[in-house]
């Protein structure tokens, strides 16, 4: 069976991709979860990590003897293990546009990732408020998401960015994570589109699972000293 490892629920939002990828696609697998201590070389989390995969760093894929890392190449490993699946959208032109705004995801919108920390559990709407006034970058990539999501929920016949469920949604999931815990403003037909995502079965198992975790990490969540 294959062999997910991953960070905490309420924090790793790359650890959330592939499981709720896994989940959606009914694709049987085992879960460890490696809880975050601290990211320093001498954590446990650390040592756990670097007896898997160079990296140390959450999600890492075990199947057999092979090791895959880096959320991407998780999801398309699944994408060839599993083409029944189609976890790529079927479609030549849709699938090629799909793995554009996954790569997009994977290397920008860093202002939102980096000032937005995401936690499920917390509502953050008062920091959200203060980001979205101070942050023009938050902006920029918001508007970004919000230009992106509209153009494929506009141009594919269904609920989800490619019409049924595919590595997309997973990969955004986080996201709506974001938009959803610090009340960041965004028009209906986006806010209906991450509402959506969180009713996905993967998807609020996945919530379900960060919220019940009741494990705070003061040194992932700078911006409030307590619960």
């Amino acid at each position: 069976m294959l062999k997910l490892y991953i960070g905490n629920k309420n924090y790793s939002s790359w650890s959330m991709r592939p499981w709720v990828l896994l989940k959606q696609a009914g694709i049987p697998f085992e879960e460890i979860k490696v809880r975050f201590d601290s990211f320093e070389a001498d954590s446990s989390f650390k040592h756990a990590l670097h007896t898997v995969t160079p990296t140390g760093k959450v999600p890492v894929l075990v199947d057999g003897d092979l090791v895959v890392w880096d959320t991407l190449a998780i999801a398309e490993y699944l994408a060839e293990q599993f083409p029944d699946q189609a976890l790529w959208p079927r479609d030549k032109a849709a699938r090629a546009r799909a793995r554009s705004v996954c790569a997009e995801m994977h290397a920008g919108f860093t202002a939102l990732r980096g000032n937005c920390l995401m936690n499920i559990e917390a509502a953050l709407a008062d920091t959200g408020a203060l980001i979205w006034r101070d942050k023009p970058a938050v902006r920029a990539d918001v508007d970004r998401l919000v230009t992106m999501w509209q153009e494929l929920l506009a141009a594919h016949d269904g609920p989800l960015l490619f019409g049924d469920f595919s590595i997309a949604d997973a990969y955004f999931a986080p996201v709506c994570m974001r938009l959803k815990s610090y009340a960041l403003p965004v028009p209906p037909p986006i806010a209906a589109y991450v509402a959506r995502v969180c009713a996905l079965p993967g998807v609020k198992a996945w919530m379900d699972a960060a919220v019940a975790e009741q494990d705070f990490r003061e040194f992932e969540e700078p911006y409030r000293l307590k619960r």
